[in-house]
C-alpha cells in the first residue's frame, strides 16, 4: 500500500476529479427531478444520491483495518484555532475589536508592555493569549478573564514544554 499525502499531485487530481463528478453530475440530477428548493435538494442527497455516488465509485480496502492513525498531538485548541498577533500596551493589556482584555502579571516578567503576543480563538469562541510556550490569558466566550483556569493551564503548558511535548520557542532577549 502506498500513502498519498493530501498535499501531493496525485491526491490533488483525486478531488478534482471528485468535485468535477459531484459538479457535473448533481446538478444534472437536480434538473432531471425538478428540484428547485434547498430543503427538496437535501433530502434528495440524504435519501438517494449519497448511497448511489457510493455504491457505484467505491472501491475495496486492499488491506483490512483501519488507516487512521490516533492523534499524538496535545496542543489541538491551538492548531484549530483563528490566531491573530497584537502588542501588548502599557497598561499590560490588548485590544481585540471594540474590547480590552487584561493580561494578568506574570512571575517570570514584570510587565509584558511592548511585547507581542498570540491570541487564539478556539471553537468554543474563548480565547487564550500566549506569548511564545506560555499561556498569558484565557477568556470565557464572553471575553471574561478565566483566571484560575488560565494558572491551570500555565501549569499543565509548562509541564509539557519542559518533557518536550510542545514545540519549543526561540527565547528573546529584551
Amino acid at each position: 500500500m502506498q500513502v498519498i499525502p493530501a498535499y501531493s499531485l496525485q491526491a490533488r487530481g483525486r478531488s478534482e476529479r471528485n468535485f468535477g463528478t459531484w459538479q457535473g453530475r448533481l446538478p444534472q440530477e437536480l434538473r432531471l427531478r425538478r428540484i428547485t428548493k434547498r430543503e427538496a435538494a437535501n433530502e434528495f442527497l440524504r435519501e438517494e444520491y449519497i448511497a448511489e455516488f457510493n455504491r457505484r465509485f467505491r472501491a475495496p480496502p486492499t488491506q483490512p483495518g483501519s488507516a487512521f492513525l490516533p492523534c499524538r498531538r496535545r496542543d489541538l485548541d491551538f492548531v484549530f484555532s483563528i490566531q491573530q498577533t497584537r502588542e501588548v500596551a502599557r497598561d499590560n493589556t490588548i485590544q481585540l475589536g471594540e474590547r480590552w482584555l487584561q493580561i494578568e502579571p506574570v512571575g517570570w516578567r514584570g510587565s509584558l508592555a511592548g511585547c507581542r503576543v498570540t491570541v487564539h480563538e478556539q471553537l468554543d469562541d474563548s480565547l487564550t493569549v500566549t506569548y511564545g510556550p506560555h499561556i498569558v490569558g484565557r477568556y470565557s466566550a464572553q471575553r471574561w478573564p478565566l483566571l484560575e483556569e488560565t494558572k491551570n493551564r500555565r501549569k499543565a503548558v509548562d509541564d509539557q514544554h519542559s518533557t518536550g511535548h510542545f514545540i519549543c520557542y526561540k527565547k528573546r532577549t529584551f
